[in-house]
């Protein structure tokens, strides 16, 4: 069974759990974009760009309602709108300085940025009102994954599917062991050099290790009530799409 939720060092319970991440990513908001694409070499784009293809046909329907979960500064929420064909596309974030990155990015771009601050684990949207949710980076700092995922599922139509693309861990041995010196050793001191906080970006590497693998997560969604579900490995397992429907 998955883990119940985030766990940031010397944090205790959901809810301090849940204040620290949203302090946490507000901090780093204004660099978070240039220290993903330097810290990713690029890959986050292509991650991203392939989570967006596999939900392509959802976006193509008329009239479909689509919401990206914890957008964070909007970047698949954007990419989502440049390839949209008639959905409604909206993207949420609990965090108030990730949103305000997002909707400058959309204005810069000259795109709508239908905006809301919500708790994904509380959100307030009808039962069986979206046809597709996204959550892109942003599932492993929930304060309770299984809530997470029964809060997806039951704003979901009937019909309606979820795309989570989330780090995961790698499969080959070598690459993992290259993997780990790198996440552990390289991305605190680079990301602290650059945000002025090596504590935050030792929290990233580290909610990374703890989040279960591709086959756990996939478990976990099936346990929710998900069907159908599936799941892509890319860069060698350190990233993972799943795909799961209601």
């Amino acid at each position: 069974m998955i883990q119940t939720g985030t766990t940031p060092r010397g944090v205790t319970g959901e809810q301090a759990a849940s204040r620290w991440v949203r302090a946490m990513f507000g901090r780093v908001a204004a660099r978070y974009d240039l220290l993903n694409h330097v810290l990713s070499f690029n890959l986050d784009k292509r991650w991203r760009s392939r989570a967006v293809e596999r939900i392509a046909p959802v976006l193509a329907r008329p009239g479909a309602a689509v919401l990206d979960l914890c957008c964070g500064t909007g970047d698949v929420l954007l990419e989502m709108q440049r390839r949209r064909g008639e959905a409604s596309i909206f993207g949420s974030d609990f965090c108030h300085p990730m949103l305000a990155e997002a909707a400058r990015k959309a204005r810069a771009g000259r795109f709508a940025n239908p905006l809301f601050e919500a708790d994904a684990l509380v959100l307030p949207l009808r039962d069986n009102s979206l046809d597709l949710i996204t959550c892109a980076f942003g599932f492993r700092n929930l304060a309770n994954y299984q809530e997470g995922l029964r809060e997806i599922l039951r704003v979901l139509k009937p019909g309606g599917g979820a795309a989570i693309l989330e780090f995961s861990q790698p499969t080959n041995r070598a690459f993992g062991a290259l993997y780990g010196v790198f996440s552990t050793r390289v991305l605190p001191w680079v990301g602290g050099m650059v945000s002025g906080s090596r504590e935050d970006y030792s929290y990233l590497p580290e909610s990374i290790r703890k989040f279960p693998g591709a086959e756990d997560l996939a478990s976990a969604m099936r346990h929710a009530g998900f069907s159908r579900v599936e799941f892509e490995r890319m860069t060698g397992g350190a990233v993972a799409l799943h795909l799961g429907w209601k």
